[in-house]
């Protein structure tokens, strides 16, 4: 069993190209990409994991576009077991999901969200896996499995774990610098950005939710 393990800035960017050939080649190997959704080691840059409306390095007035949706992008192969996890939201998805990828004989990405220090949280890092909680049941982050391997028994190779999202998205996302800054100095760009963050959001999930249920 073999896994390889990096960051976000990585995998959405800088190595996208060689996660892509890797996964795409079919061999027996594992990939569990630790979500920051920033370039945390070198600064707190944006990524292309960087969220829509957040704040980073070099984009103080928050980014405009939307984040790389990974996991979408290597479950269109067929052949890649992906995975979204949430540790602090469901430690049996996680060991779950990390289970089946060990199991599976082919390629398969996990995707875990992680706090990180670049965010700004208020509280600081005492808690993250509250965070990560709140993260999902704000609808902010998804949690997820596409197994292949049901597909080839008439199933739906996806299977949604996020449930409805309970808590307000907003007040998640202002619990943390990267986001609250931006709309104490721009309040107009935030409230349009943000705004704009939560309807794709729930769109998502809404979309996830349909996949879900196209075999029933």
């Amino acid at each position: 069993c073999f896994w390889m393990y990096g960051g976000d800035g990585w995998a959405y960017d800088i190595g996208f190209g060689g996660l892509d050939h890797v996964l795409a080649s079919g061999e027996d190997i594992n990939v569990f990409v630790v979500d920051t959704e920033v370039y945390s080691n070198t600064g707190g840059q944006s990524s292309k994991a960087t969220p829509l409306g957040a704040v980073a390095q070099f984009c103080a007035s928050g980014k405009r576009s939307a984040k790389k949706d990974l996991g979408a992008m290597f479950m269109s192969y067929g052949s890649i077991y992906v995975a979204q996890v949430a540790m602090g939201y469901s430690d049996a998805q996680t060991v779950k999901a990390i289970k089946e990828a060990v199991e599976y004989n082919g390629p398969s990405l996990i995707i875990g969200y992680a706090p990180c220090i670049n965010h700004g949280i208020k509280g600081g890092m005492t808690d993250t896996q509250k965070v990560i909680k709140n993260a999902v049941e704000a609808g902010y982050w998804h949690t997820f499995r596409f197994d292949p391997r049901l597909a080839v028994d008439g199933k739906n190779p996806f299977q949604m774990d996020s449930k409805d999202p309970s808590a307000s998205y907003r007040d998640f996302i202002m619990n943390e610098v990267r986001y609250s800054s931006l709309a104490r100095k721009f309040p107009d760009r935030a409230e349009e950005l943000f705004t704009e963050a939560e309807k794709q959001a729930k769109e998502k999930y809404e979309h996830w939710t349909k996949y879900s249920k196209l075999f029933e």
